[in-house]
């Protein structure tokens, strides 16, 4: 067997990058220890949320599946955010985790350039510094031009219940091994992290009159640019608190935990804590709030959203049962920790290629990110970058002014991490620009250039642009008078007439109250939703975009491959250190690494100047 593109992992950064090398009329293998379990959902049933929800988007934008995966197969949606403006609104879906995992898997069986593999990989072979394949368990080897490594949390895997530890990358599921240390022999460097899940919860068991229902949005937005069916919300989850109860157990029994007894020696997440980290580091709140979300539509489950831990089953049964509304609650699935062996990801080039083996990449949680949104992000890319390699293309680098998704890259390849990575609004310096409304007018022209998306799709997505402009250029030219303006709202004054989009950029005006007034309502929600967001930021945006401008000249002063650090005379040690290991690929890039001086920069620049 021989094939252009190998992905090693059926995982959600897996199934991006399979789909889309495929897509570019590559044939890829991918190979996984269980077919049948291709795009499962290790931990919470859901795709999206705050900054998440952008990345879904933007995945759909580059050509992925994974908003048309959860678009078919959401059972609740939920706009978070809506209460603040657009740039931070974060689209969130719980899925049915079976349906989720069937049609993943139909839409990779779809192409016909996709052949699935049921295996295990225990290691990578290379040819003359350039990857050739992989090894499989039985002494097999099968060749390629390319992989992409996408493991998840399996490589290694060691899970903890209690002070019990087996081996393992997923509940029910075999570590893989002998992979790690095979990179290690070509001078990978490696690093181990940890994760953890929450009980599940049989739902017959449940006392919901106990609790808050949380109900779906009226009117669900899609998470992909091709969805045109109306989405509904099909199940109701529920709110409830721990208690002072909950949180005396977990202290009693912290000797039983495998974080804090020693047993567990890696880093968690620090922004999705186990319960354990929450009542020791959070002391001082006597309650926490957790979710019950369905995991699907024909079982009995319910995922216990804000539990994560990793204590004894017989104390997560006390902790479950001192929550109100779960007194009589089963557990069906305890709760468990993972400690997995990942790559810093500061040894890839921006492509998420190797800078130590040409056409291997590493895709999702190998990277050290915590997520599926963040792993298929990354899927998609290493994808693209595999397809342009092998067909002699340009690498696809996505700007931190792009996306999220290329913040997340940029921060990974630059400056590595020693937890499990997260996205957050707050790590994008130009967030106002990387909205979820707007994602397929950042990547999309891209993405058709690089014949990742349906031409038709792309006319579809034109003709939406073309009408905000017309919207927006129709608000430049309509005047709104005083008098006209207090028949619609006598809360905000208004001193003279104005235009409509003048007036809309206003903090308190909405978009509605412009169609009352001009009497001329946008019917298409979602240009409705982009006009305003395009006119409120208006003057943010036009800001933002005079900083990109001036970082842009530091990012197009391109830093030989071959540069020798150790002949530029006046770096301090330490930046000379550190630009051999990240090996920036441009100025800007150099002047993010962490410890890096703006004295080490001027003098890089005033050396790039003289050799080129």
């Amino acid at each position: 067997m021989k094939y252009d593109v190998i992905v090693v992992g059926g995982g959600h950064a897996g199934i991006e990058a399979a789909h889309i090398a495929a897509v570019r009329g590559l044939s890829v293998l991918l190979v996984t220890t269980q077919i049948d379990l291709i795009g499962q959902m290790s931990c919470n049933p859901a795709i999206g949320g705050i900054a998440k929800g952008n990345i879904v988007r933007e995945v759909d934008a580059l050509g992925g599946l994974m908003g048309k995966i959860i678009d078919r197969a959401a059972i609740h949606f939920h706009m978070l955010n809506t209460s603040k403006g657009m740039a931070v609104w974060g689209n969130r879906a719980q899925a049915d985790k079976k349906l989720y995992r069937s049609i993943a898997r139909s839409l990779l069986e779809e192409n016909p350039n996709v052949q699935l593999f049921q295996a295990t990989v225990k290691g990578v072979v290379q040819r003359k510094e350039r990857v050739a394949g992989v090894l499989l368990d039985g002494g097999i080897t099968i060749e390629s031009r390319a992989v992409i490594l996408t493991t998840g949390t399996f490589l290694n895997g060691q899970m903890h219940l209690g002070l019990e530890e087996t081996s393992g990358g997923r509940s029910g599921e075999p570590a893989a091994e002998k992979l790690t240390e095979c990179l290690r022999a070509y001078g990978i460097e490696s690093g181990r992290l940890k994760t953890g899940t929450s009980p599940r919860i049989d739902a017959r068991t449940v006392q919901y009159e106990k609790m808050a229902p949380q109900a779906g949005d009226d009117q669900p937005w899609p998470f992909s640019y091709s969805t045109e069916t109306s989405l509904r919300n099909k199940v109701l989850c529920w709110i409830t608190r721990s208690n002072e109860n909950t949180h005396q157990i977990i202290r009693d029994n912290l000797d039983r935990s495998p974080l804090y007894s020693g047993k567990i020696k890696s880093i968690g997440p620090r922004y999705c804590p186990s319960i354990e980290d929450k009542v020791v580091k959070f002391g001082e709140r006597n309650s926490h709030t957790l979710f019950l979300e369905p995991e699907g539509l024909d079982v009995k489950e319910l995922y216990l959203n804000g539990l994560s831990t990793s204590l004894p089953f017989d104390v997560q049964i006390k902790m479950v049962q001192s929550v109100v509304g779960l007194e009589d609650a089963m557990i069906i699935r305890p709760g468990y920790a993972v400690e997995y062996d990942y790559f810093s990801p500061t040894q890839l080039k921006a492509t998420l290629e190797s800078k130590a083996i040409a056409n291997l990449f590493f895709a999702g949680q190998i990277n050290g990110t915590s997520g599926y949104e963040e792993a298929a992000c990354q899927g998609i890319v290493a994808g693209i970058n595999a397809a342009e390699n092998l067909q002699d293309g340009i690498p696809c680098i996505l700007r931190r002014d792009s996306s999220y998704s290329g913040v997340l890259i940029d921060d990974l390849v630059t400056k590595g991490t020693k937890e499990p990575y997260r996205m957050f609004t707050s790590r994008a310096e130009y967030r106002l620009l990387l909205r979820q409304d707007n994602a397929d007018e950042r990547l999309m022209p891209l993405a058709r250039q690089r014949r990742l998306v349906p031409e038709k799709l792309f006319e579809k997505r034109s003709h939406y642009w073309e009408t905000k402009k017309e919207y927006i250029d129709f608000y430049h030219e309509r005047k709104i008078s005083p008098r006209a303006w207090e028949s619609v709202n006598t809360h905000i004054m208004l001193g003279k007439t104005v235009s409509a989009y003048d007036l809309l950029k206003r903090p308190n005006v909405t978009i509605n109250h412009i169609s009352k007034c001009l009497e001329h309502a946008i019917q298409d929600r979602e240009v409705a939703a982009g006009v305003e967001a395009d006119v409120k930021y208006e003057g943010f945006i036009k800001k933002q975009r005079g900083q990109i401008e001036s970082l842009r000249k530091m990012e197009s002063k391109f830093i030989p491959e071959n540069i020798d650090y150790h002949a530029i005379n006046g770096l301090l040690t330490e930046s000379r250190h550190k630009f051999n290991q990240v090996k920036p690929r441009t100025l800007g890039q150099a002047a993010r690494i962490p410890g890096v001086t703006p004295a080490d920069i001027t003098v890089l620049m005033i050396y790039l100047a003289k050799i080129t």
